[in-house]
C-alpha cells in the first residue's frame, strides 16, 4: 500500500530544541499525484491526498467514475412510476391536450395576419416594438412552429454546430482567443446606431474565474448539478424564442429567462432532475408560453440540454457566460427604461440575484471534473425518454377514451 510522503517543516532558525520550540514545526503531506506540491485536499472516496483540481482528476479515474456512477444510480432510483413529478407531468399533459383540442376548432390556417406575412415576404424590416401584443405572440408562435421557416433564414443553435466541439479556454476559465469584431477594427460613427454582432459560438469569461473558496466559505450544495439543468433549460428556451438574437431585446429576454428558470427567478431548490424539468415544462405549457409549441417544444429543449452537457466543460462555461451577459444587458437596459420605481427596484433586484447565481454557477462548473457531465447528460436522457413515454401513453388513452365515447353515443 502506497504511503503519503510526510515533510516536517523545521523550526525557525536560532530557536532552541526545547519541546515548546519544536511545537512551531509543522507536519505537511506531499501531493500523492504530482509529488511536488503540498497536499491541501483529501478525496472523499479513497482518502488520497492531492493539491489541485488537475491532480484530483488524475489521481484515480476509477475513483471519479465510480463516484459519478453512484450519483446516476441514486438519481435513477428516484425515477419511479409513482413519483410525484410524473403524476404532475401527467396532469400537465392532460390539461394541455384538452386545451389544444378546444383551440384547434377555432384556429385559422395561418397564425400570422396577411399584412405581417406580406411584410416578411417583401423583405421589409419587422421590429418587435412595431407589433401589438397579439402580433408578437403570433409571430413567436410562427417561429417556434416553423411557419416562418420558408420566409426567414432558420437559426441553428450554436451548440448543434461542429465548431462547438472545438471550444478552448485557458486553465483559469478565461477566453484564450478573442474573436475580432468589425467595431474593433473600424472607426465608430456615433451617428450610426449599430446592433451588437452575434458570434457563432459565445465567448467564455473575459477574466480568470476565481476559486469557489474565494466566493464562499460554505461547501457548495450537492444539488447544483440539478439546478444547472434548470438554468440550461431556461437559456435554451430564451435563445430559441428570440431566434438566437437576445441582443435585440435584452430586457425582454432576461425577463423571459427568469420566468422560465425557477432556480433564478423564484429561488427554488429542486432536489431531482425530474422535479427541475417538470417545473420548466409546466411553464412552457402554460398559457403565457404555450404558443411556442407546448410539450413538443419542451422535449426539443430537453434535447438541447443533453447536447450542451455532451459538449463538456468548456461549452458549459461559455453557455453560462453568455447567459450572464444576457442578464447584465437586461440590467443595463432596465436602468435606461422609464418604469415605476417600485417595479424597477423589484426587477433590478431579481436581475442582480440572477447575475450572482450565474457567476457562482460558472465558477462551480469550472472546478468540476470533466467526468461529471456524461452521467448528468445520461440522467436527462432517461428523463426525456420517460416524458415521451408518458406523452405517448396519455395520447393513446385519450384516443381510446374517444373511441369508447363514440361507440356509446352510437349505441344510444
Amino acid at each position: 500500500m502506497e504511503r503519503d510522503v510526510v515533510v516536517s517543516d523545521p523550526a525557525p532558525a536560532g530557536s532552541s530544541s526545547s519541546p515548546s520550540a519544536s511545537s512551531f514545526a509543522e507536519t505537511r503531506v506531499i501531493c500523492r499525484v504530482c509529488q511536488k506540491q503540498f497536499a491541501q485536499y483529501t478525496c472523499p472516496r479513497c482518502n488520497s491526498r492531492y493539491c489541485s483540481l488537475p491532480c484530483y482528476k488524475g489521481h484515480s479515474l476509477q475513483c471519479t467514475e465510480s463516484f459519478m456512477r453512484e450519483n446516476v444510480m441514486d438519481e435513477l432510483k428516484q425515477m419511479q412510476p409513482e413519483d410525484e413529478s410524473k403524476k404532475k407531468m401527467l396532469d400537465i399533459l392532460k390539461r394541455l391536450h384538452l386545451e389544444e383540442e378546444m383551440e384547434s376548432d377555432g384556429e385559422d390556417e395561418s397564425m400570422l395576419s396577411e399584412e405581417l406575412i406580406q411584410k416578411v415576404m417583401s423583405g421589409e424590416e419587422v421590429k418587435i416594438e412595431d407589433l401589438s401584443d397579439d402580433e408578437i405572440k403570433r409571430f413567436r408562435q410562427a417561429l417556434a412552429s416553423g411557419e416562418l421557416s420558408k420566409m426567414i433564414e432558420p437559426w441553428t443553435p450554436w451548440w448543434r454546430k461542429p465548431s462547438a466541439r472545438l471550444i478552448t479556454l485557458s486553465p483559469d476559465g478565461s477566453q484564450l482567443i478573442r474573436q475580432l469584431r468589425d467595431e474593433d477594427t473600424a472607426t465608430s460613427d456615433p451617428t450610426t446606431d449599430q446592433e451588437p454582432s452575434i458570434n457563432e459560438i459565445p465567448e467564455g469569461p473575459e477574466s480568470p474565474l476565481p476559486s469557489l473558496k474565494q466566493l464562499t466559505r460554505a461547501e457548495p450544495s450537492p444539488l447544483l448539478a440539478v439546478h444547472l439543468v434548470d438554468i440550461l433549460y431556461s437559456y435554451c428556451f430564451t435563445l430559441r424564442l428570440y431566434n438566437g438574437d437576445w441582443h435585440s431585446d435584452p430586457l425582454g429576454a432576461s425577463t423571459v429567462a427568469l420566468s422560465m428558470s425557477k432556480v433564478m427567478g423564484e429561488d427554488a431548490k429542486p432536489e431531482t432532475v425530474p422535479e427541475a424539468l417538470t417545473a420548466c415544462i409546466e411553464e412552457t405549457c402554460s398559457p403565457a408560453y404555450r404558443h411556442t409549441g407546448g410539450f413538443r417544444f419542451a422535449i426539443r429543449l430537453v434535447d438541447d440540454i443533453i447536447s450542451i452537457l455532451s459538449l463538456g466543460h468548456n461549452a458549459l462555461v461559455c453557455t453560462l457566460s453568455d447567459y450572464h451577459r444576457l442578464i447584465e444587458a437586461g440590467k443595463s437596459m432596465l436602468k435606461a427604461e422609464k418604469v415605476g420605481k417600485t417595479e424597477s427596484a423589484q426587477s433590478s433586484s431579481k436581475l442582480r440575484g440572477a447575475a450572482r447565481k450565474l457567476f457562482f454557477m460558472t465558477c462551480w462548473v469550472h472546478e468540476q471534473p470533466e467526468e461529471a457531465w456524461p452521467p448528468l447528460a445520461r440522467i436527462v436522457e432517461v428523463q426525456k425518454a420517460s416524458l415521451e413515454e408518458l406523452d405517448t401513453g396519455n395520447r393513446k388513452a385519450d384516443i381510446k377514451s374517444k373511441q369508447q365515447s363514440n361507440v356509446l353515443i352510437e349505441e344510444l
